[in-house]
């Protein structure tokens, strides 16, 4: 076909969840119920583990970031879901999309990076408490969260220019609720070897690097758990993990239902379902799991800064 024949494309229309349009404002109260609670809970692990000088361990210190990072996972989603909820056309512009496509990659792959960095985290609290504050030191915590950051974004940058160096033409339907790979490429013009050896690479890396290092780390743990004598040392070592291990074990369950999928019974609906619970679910659920295994600290935390907010505004009230 010759070239002048293309319609080029400079936006893209998104299916969303249901076509159906009596679900369409249910949904979008549904959907703006679980952002909602995302931003509370997260932004309130953001500060509390910020301003608390109790939560200033390794520990909550990965927490923080890991919650900065569900935080923008969901933004970067779920405000264009909710306006498409709403509207008649659900557009999205080119480089919008491109935009969304980079973000979603930035978090998802420093989520599943933090995560196997949480785990040796874990480990090492574990398996070497002495020596916890020196392993794990504020620079090499910092260190640790740089490098998550800096490889999610290398990742993005090369995984989301690979997709839309691709010629995109005629058809602009994507069967999705946000800008992927998957669906965006089954719209292409172009050979699509290319960027589907890419994202195969980099998703196999990430899944691989990461899960081996839970797997080698909780592996230890377990042995570690089964050295101590008294029942009572065992429960709290496995009280320390328990929030992390429960992330872990939704977050990955996610994932490997979606990818281990046969290739017969493998859809985008299918795919749909899953983005929903880890693009959107999963940020909700994190900042409860951690909160609800770590309520004493938690629970402590919230009475200091109420406390000391109250102070404040006796003191203002005073002046005045």
């Amino acid at each position: 076909m010759a070239p002048e024949n293309f319609t080029w494309v400079t936006e893209f229309i998104l299916t969303g969840i249901s076509g159906s349009p009596d679900l369409q404002i249910p949904l979008f109260f549904v959907f703006l119920v679980i952002y909602g609670l995302t931003l509370a809970g997260n932004l309130s692990i953001i500060t509390l583990t910020s301003v608390d000088s109790r939560l200033q361990t390794p520990m909550y210190f990965f927490l923080r970031h890991l919650a900065i990072i569900n935080l923008g996972n969901s933004t970067v989603i779920a405000p264009k879901m909710l306006i498409n909820f709403l509207v008649r056309k659900k557009t999205i512009s080119y480089y919008e999309c491109a935009t969304q496509l980079g973000g979603f990659l930035v978090f998802i792959v420093a989520e599943v990076s933090m995560l196997a960095v949480m785990a040796y985290d874990r480990y090492v609290a574990i398996c070497n408490p002495l020596l916890y504050m020196v392993v794990l030191s504020r620079q090499i915590c910092l260190l640790l969260v740089s490098l998550t950051y800096a490889y999610s974004f290398s990742t993005a940058i090369v995984t989301s220019s690979s997709v839309f160096s691709m010629s995109y033409c005629s058809s602009n339907v994507i069967n999705h609720f946000y800008c992927d790979t998957v669906p965006l490429l089954a719209l292409s013009c172009s050979d699509t070897y290319f960027p589907e050896t890419v994202i195969f690479v980099s998703a196999a890396t990430n899944l691989v690097c990461s899960m081996t290092i839970v797997l080698v780390s909780y592996f230890n743990i377990v042995l570690s758990i089964l050295r101590i004598r008294s029942s009572e040392g065992r429960k709290k070592a496995f009280s320390t993990c328990a929030s992390h291990m429960t992330a872990i074990t939704i977050f990955y369950g996610t994932l490997l239902s979606m990818y281990l999928q046969p290739r017969t019974s493998h859809s985008l609906d299918t795919d749909k379902m899953a983005s929903v619970f880890y693009t959107l679910v999963i940020p909700m659920l994190n900042p409860m799991i951690y909160s609800l295994r770590n309520k004493d600290d938690v629970k402590d935390a919230l009475k200091k800064v109420t406390i000391n907010r109250n102070q404040a505004s006796g003191v203002l009230k005073f002046k005045k």
